[in-house]
């Protein structure tokens, strides 16, 4: 890690990355790249060095957006007196950010309720500088329902029951947490740098400030050879935490992330999509005693439709990987081959003539069999990441 990056305030800033449920948030960058790094499946920030934002530039950016938000609500008195108060910190640059601008007339005509701090691990910074910006948030835009992070396990089980809960009073309440998997085996593989143990630790540590904790699973990452333990030991990891959201997020290996060497040299096989039905089955079977909603959210997903809430819809979500499994090879291949291409979002879409029609096309423009199916399927779902 390093300490806060020194330098003068650029304009506003945007980090690459942001969760699916977070489309129509503002993204404010508090923190640059991922201080972990190493995740083997993971290829962004790969070569990119974290830093911390100086909080001024922080709520210098909040200030910019601010000032375009007053100007698209005339509120020109407002407006001006925050004009001036930035040329007053910070003369080297012109009056206005266009960047900031055009974020803020997206964010305004997206309802601007919510707020997603960036980047990989924005809790990474001291508790007393998230507060500040949470609380100029605030007073900034009093009328925003959620400010959200990702953090990793290791920053939240770092930090004291006490400093989650005065950034959730100052208005941090929702928080995604990459779990990726329970199992110890997979997570050692993967060098995601947390445990089981640790990963139950932050999780209950943001329950029980208050916040709402979205935890994220990703079938596939066991291999071929971990699948089973990938299920279970996740869907232990769960039961134990309870978090308000469980989001699936099917492992895809891009080029340029270290498991692809791991592939090239043969110690990491991507089980298929049949084998990925079977684990979130398995998953969603193993799955007792709470409450979360769970959402399949992202296009890298077999079965984009999948959600709802336990414990009350548990059965119906079984029952999406279990008729997947049911179906004749060539049916699979037929909706594998719908699913990546975008023309099925689940297995109900089978039964549109139409979809099924366009499906059908492909299938056979491809020559899918038996043979190359998860060929294509691979080389589809990198077109995604």
């Amino acid at each position: 890690m390093t300490a806060s990056e020194p330098g003068a305030y650029q304009g506003f800033e945007q980090g690459p990355i942001r969760p699916p449920s977070e489309a129509a948030s503002l993204l404010l960058r508090v923190t640059r790249n991922c201080p972990w790094n190493r995740c083997r499946f993971c290829p962004v920030y790969k070569g990119e060095r974290f830093s911390r934002r100086p909080v001024e530039h922080v709520l210098a950016d909040i200030d910019a957006v601010a000032y375009a938000v007053f100007r698209l609500q005339h509120r020109e008195e407002e407006a001006s007196a925050l004009a001036r108060e930035r040329e007053r910190s910070f003369p080297h640059l012109p009056g206005q950010d266009a960047l900031a601008a055009n974020v803020a007339w997206n964010w305004h005509h997206s309802g601007m309720s919510s707020v997603f701090l960036q980047d990989a691990n924005s809790l990474a910074i001291r508790p007393e500088d998230m507060i500040r910006i949470l609380r100029h948030l605030r007073d900034r835009f009093p009328w925003i329902e959620r400010i959200t992070t990702y953090a990793r396990s290791r920053t939240l089980a770092r930090l004291t029951p006490e400093q989650l809960a005065a950034m959730a009073e100052a208005g941090l309440n929702r928080v995604h947490v990459g779990f990726e998997s329970g199992a110890d085996e997979v997570l050692r593989r993967i060098e995601k740098g947390a445990t089981k143990a640790v990963h139950a630790e932050a999780g209950r540590k943001v329950v029980a400030a208050g916040m709402e904790l979205s935890a994220y699973y990703m079938p596939g990452l066991g291999g071929e050879d971990l699948w089973r333990a990938n299920a279970l030991e996740t869907a232990d990891l769960m039961n134990q935490v309870n978090p308000h959201f469980i989001r699936l997020r099917s492992l895809a290996v891009s080029d340029y992330s270290p498991l692809a060497q791991d592939v090239a040299d043969g110690v990491f096989r991507r089980p298929s999509d049949v084998i990925q039905a079977q684990e979130i089955l398995l998953f969603l079977e193993s799955l007792h005693g709470i409450t979360s909603a769970v959402r399949s959210d992202h296009i890298l997903n077999l079965f984009q439709d999948l959600e709802g809430q336990l414990p009350e819809d548990q059965e119906r979500m079984i029952a999406m990987p279990r008729a997947f499994l049911a179906l004749a090879p060539e049916q699979q291949r037929l909706y594998q081959v719908g699913r990546r291409f975008g023309v099925f979002m689940g297995l109900g879409d089978m039964e549109e003539a139409q979809r099924r029609s366009v499906a059908e096309r492909l299938v056979q423009r491809l020559q899918v069999d038996e043979h190359n199916i998860d060929q294509i399927v691979d080389r589809q779902v990198k077109q995604f990441i």
